[in-house]
C-alpha cells in the first residue's frame, strides 16, 4: 500500500516536472523555469547513472547466472553423427 502511494506520488512529480518543462520553452514565469532546470538535471544525472551501469556491467560479467546466455558448445542436444 504504501510503496503503491510512493510510486503515484514518483509519477505525479514526474508528469509536473515534464509540464514544467514544456511550459518554460514557452515562456513561462521564473518558478516554472526553475522546476524545468531541475526536472531535466535529474533526467541527466539519472541518464549518466544508467550509462555508467551498463558500462561497468559490460567491463565485469555477473559471476552467477552464465554470463551471457550463449551456446557453449560442450555437447548437449544437437543434431550431430549418431
Amino acid at each position: 500500500m504504501v510503496v503503491g502511494a510512493v510510486l503515484v506520488g514518483l509519477l505525479v512529480l514526474v508528469l509536473a516536472g515534464c509540464g514544467c518543462v514544456v511550459w518554460a520553452a514557452r515562456g513561462g514565469p521564473r518558478w516554472a523555469r526553475a522546476a524545468a532546470a531541475v526536472t531535466l538535471g535529474a533526467g541527466e544525472l539519472l541518464r549518466g547513472a544508467a550509462r555508467s551501469r551498463r558500462r561497468r556491467e559490460r567491463r565485469d560479467p555477473p559471476f552467477l547466472g552464465g554470463g551471457g546466455g550463449g551456446d557453449s558448445g560442450s555437447g548437449g542436444s544437437g543434431g550431430g553423427d549418431s
